[in-house]
């Protein structure tokens, strides 16, 4: 291999890894941080913690994501979209919150509709890496997955990919109950954190891909 080619291999694997490394931890950061900042309880989601000290936690992160994702090509055609349509959509959640405590207007909620669409597209692009994108080689027809850094790994994907589309399914029907509460259990936050945590794993294993000629 080229020594160009082996530092662009180096550097996607580095983006792989930071993208993996920010998803297992923003969620577990923002939690353990409002504790030790504020203290008090859990918030109802990720994204209420907006509305904390760990704003720029959250923005910050979420932009890096988005820059990372934009940054990224893949191995495909379809791979540099998928990146592209997630890392917009990573940026759009962290520059439009979502309601705020309290009281809010048309605005807030104007903002809120546009944050939550936002999500929805970068969980469901998530989910297109992890149960199409990875497992399967670039020369590989759709619907005829190969597994060529092992069954194990296309297994971890497929799996990831498979609680993040449960998860946003969940949410949805949390969300039928108003403030997306059940008494103090929080199902929304701890479904998002969930699906963030398990885009970071297969993220962060695929970087450690010592195939990289292979996949998304």
């Amino acid at each position: 291999m080229a020594n160009g080619d082996a530092s662009m291999v180096h550097s996607y694997r580095f983006l792989r890894k930071a993208i993996g490394i920010i998803g297992i931890a923003l969620p577990w950061v923002l939690m353990l941080g409002k504790w030790a900042i504020w203290g008090g309880g859990l918030l109802a989601s990720i994204s209420g913690y907006y509305y904390s000290d760990l704003r720029g936690v959250f923005v910050g992160s979420l932009c890096a994501v988005g820059v990372f994702l934009l940054a990224y090509r893949g191995y495909t055609g379809t791979g540099d979209w998928v990146s592209t349509f997630a890392g917009i959509a990573a940026i759009v959640v962290a520059l439009f919150p979502t309601t705020p405590p309290g009281k809010y207007n048309g605005t807030d909620k104007l903002l809120a509709g546009v944050h939550a669409t936002a999500a929805a597209c970068f969980f469901l692009a998530l989910a297109v890496f992890c149960l199409w994108l990875f497992p399967r080689r670039p020369e590989t027809p759709p619907g005829n997955p190969q597994q060529p850094e092992g069954a194990w790994r296309g297994k971890l994907y497929i799996a990831c990919g498979s609680v993040i589309v449960l998860a946003l399914v969940l949410i949805v029907i949390a969300g039928l109950f108003g403030d997306n509460r059940l008494g103090a259990v929080n199902p929304v936050l701890w479904l998002e954190t969930i699906a963030i945590f398990v885009f970071g794993v297969a993220w962060f294993v695929r970087g450690t891909t010592e195939r990289p000629g292979t996949g998304a």
